[in-house]
Formats: structure tokens, C-alpha cells, sequence
């Protein structure tokens, strides 16, 4: 189970790392080509949803790793249920319903780590 949950944190920190910073340091026009999303909110929301995505990334990971407060690794794992929970309110909130399924499972695998690790 521990060898399952890991795998699980690697996944979900690497793509939510790689979100984050594709958010961090791109514009919002030009994410808008992949993510027709970034049109309802401001430069500064979406960088902040980066910042909190790469937060929330090193929070699955480093917690866990280090043995230092490793209470924080399901607390990140709840934050990211609840980024994911308003992300598909937003994709369907938009007619994209179809682009809510991976934040559906991303939602999903977040729940897996946070119920493992409490």
C-alpha cells in the first residue's frame, strides 16, 4: 500500500508541477490556446493557481520524504481534491464538461493520498 501511495504522490506532484509552472510563466493569452478556461480569470488568478499548484506539489512530497511535519502531505492532498472540485465546477460551469473528467480523477487520486495518509 505505502509502494502504491508513492507512486500516487510522484504522479500527482509531477503533473501538478508542471501545471503550475506552465501557469507561473506563461502568459494568459498564450495558455489560452490550451486552456480555454484562463478567459474567465484575471494574469494574477491564474498565477496564483499556479503558485498553489507547485505549493500543493511539494507539500504531497517533501512532508513525507523528509519525516517533518508529515501531517502536511494529506493536507495537501485535501487542498488539491478541492482545486479539482472547482475546476470541474468551472468546466462545466463553461459547457466543457468533457475536460472535467481528468480533474475527476486527478480529484480522485488526491482523495486516494489524503485518505492513505491520515
Amino acid at each position: 500500500m505505502n509502494t502504491t501511495l508513492w507512486i500516487v504522490h510522484g504522479l500527482l506532484a509531477f503533473v501538478f508541477l508542471m501545471a503550475g509552472f506552465m501557469k507561473v510563466t506563461r502568459s494568459k493569452d498564450q495558455l489560452a490556446g490550451q486552456m480555454g478556461w484562463v478567459e474567465d480569470f484575471s494574469q494574477t488568478q491564474i498565477r496564483l493557481i499556479g503558485f498553489t499548484e507547485i505549493l500543493g506539489a511539494l507539500g504531497l512530497v517533501l512532508p513525507m520524504l523528509t519525516g517533518i511535519l508529515p501531517i502536511l502531505t494529506p493536507i495537501a492532498a485535501v487542498g488539491f481534491v478541492v482545486l479539482m472540485l472547482g475546476a470541474v465546477a468551472t468546466h462545466i460551469r463553461r459547457g466543457e464538461s468533457h475536460m472535467s473528467m481528468m480533474n475527476i480523477a486527478l480529484a480522485l487520486m488526491a482523495a486516494f493520498v489524503a485518505y492513505g495518509r491520515f
